[in-house]
């Protein structure tokens, strides 16, 4: 049986198949494939706001090609590293991403150069679109040295310029990402910082505090829930008085999106950017997602819901297939490209998983390394006073202001 979240997203999926086809495309090439084509955009709800995002969005034949092929690239290094960790390479906690791609990948061609983003611990396909290599992602999964933090901080712990993690502690970057945007308004460099969290997040004190101060400065922020049904095995239904996530912010202006639609979740974004840069202060956004697999993989995500229920959003709402079939309908791509594309995605994570299973790892002595930007000290301590580390730089230092 659908719970009442899942059940309202479905029948709202089915409602608005007709928003799946385009109602204008321009600039067709002698080839037959459109430069460019102009979209419907999901509904969006408002809190304390009175004009919505564009209810239209233009997509062009190059961010068509973009989008799907990020979509499908983190969907398979997500098939990938599970299998990863049912042999035992990876270790520790691993929390996948499937089903969710629509929203790290519409949110990122949204941002400009300047903006930045920090998330939870579902943080491989954001790793992935903020600028780490596929073989950077899966050799971090499994510990090992051409991982993008030399195998030290695993699924949970993944950055890259402008992308401040990944972060283990429920909640805990929401607050973190408040200060990066407030750094962001002192330096003046006109950016702005999306900070993510889960339903299960939602009702943290320390969420309510970042908003709280955010508003009371201004801060060019967005606050972004990326609701997908359950918090860990708890269903929204069951675990918050108000499931309006959106509205969350009280004083905070709030956006319900359809997070399974890429192109409506880019336009969202987009009107964020303009809103935060023109003084306004900041957003609380709700972008209503599914995943595929359980909380992590210690979870097989049948106890609390059925494979049934896992199946029809599948079937009906999953974010590759519908932008898929959106682009293809509008002429912006062929047949023959999306399964090229296919193909090539299929082989980098092939050759990555490959490097990831036999890179080395590295020394016990690097364990030291790269802890401190400006180091008081260069000793420090291992288990007992007797057995010290020596800090040593070893990479370069990003994100530092």
């Amino acid at each position: 049986m659908l719970s009442k979240f899942i059940r309202s997203v479905v029948q709202q999926g089915h409602a608005n198949q007709r928003a799946l086809a385009p109602f204008m495309t321009s600039s067709v090439r002698n080839s037959g494939t459109a430069t460019e084509a102009t979209f419907e955009t999901r509904p969006y709800k408002l809190h304390k706001l009175e004009t919505p995002p564009n209810s239209t969005t233009s997509c062009t034949r190059d961010e068509a090609l973009t989008f799907y092929t990020q979509m499908q690239m983190i969907r398979r290094m997500e098939s990938a590293a599970s299998n990863l960790y049912k042999e035992k390479a990876i270790r520790g906690f691993c929390h996948l991403y499937s089903g969710q791609e629509a929203i790290c990948v519409g949110i990122k061609g949204a941002l400009r150069a300047q903006d930045s983003v920090i998330t939870a611990y579902r943080d491989h396909g954001w790793a992935y679109v903020m600028g780490c290599s596929v073989t950077s992602i899966m050799a971090e999964l499994t510990g090992r040295t051409q991982g993008m933090a030399r195998g030290k901080g695993g699924s949970m712990h993944m950055y890259a310029k402008n992308f401040y993690g990944g972060n283990g502690i429920v909640g805990a970057q929401v607050p973190v990402g408040a200060g990066i945007a407030l750094a962001n308004k002192y330096l003046e460099n006109n950016g702005i910082n999306v900070s993510l969290y889960g339903d299960g997040a939602a009702n943290q004190g320390q969420l309510f505090e970042a908003y709280n101060i955010a508003k009371l400065m201004n801060l060019p922020a967005v606050f972004i829930c990326e609701n997908n049904g359950y918090g860990m095995g708890t269903s929204v239904d069951r675990a918050s008085a108000s499931t309006n996530y959106y509205t969350r912010g009280d004083y905070v202006p709030g956006i319900w999106i359809d997070g399974m639609d890429v192109l409506s979740v880019k336009e969202a974004i987009s009107y964020c950017v303009e809103h935060c840069t023109s003084g306004k202060g900041p957003l609380v956004l709700e972008v209503a997602t599914y995943r595929y697999h359980g909380h992590s993989m210690s979870d097989p995500g049948t106890s609390y819901r059925t494979r049934d229920e896992i199946q029809e959003v599948r079937q009906t709402r999953d974010p590759i297939m519908l932008f898929k079939e959106r682009i293809l309908s509008a002429d912006l791509v062929t047949a023959e490209e999306l399964k090229k594309i296919d193909g090539e995605v299929r082989k980098e994570v092939d050759e990555a998983v490959k490097i990831a299973k036999t890179d080395k790892e590295i020394a016990v002595q690097e364990l030291a390394a790269d802890v401190y930007s400006n180091p008081l000290e260069i000793t420090i301590r291992g288990t007992t006073p007797y057995d010290p580390y020596t800090h040593q730089r070893l990479s370069k230092i990003i994100n530092q202001h």
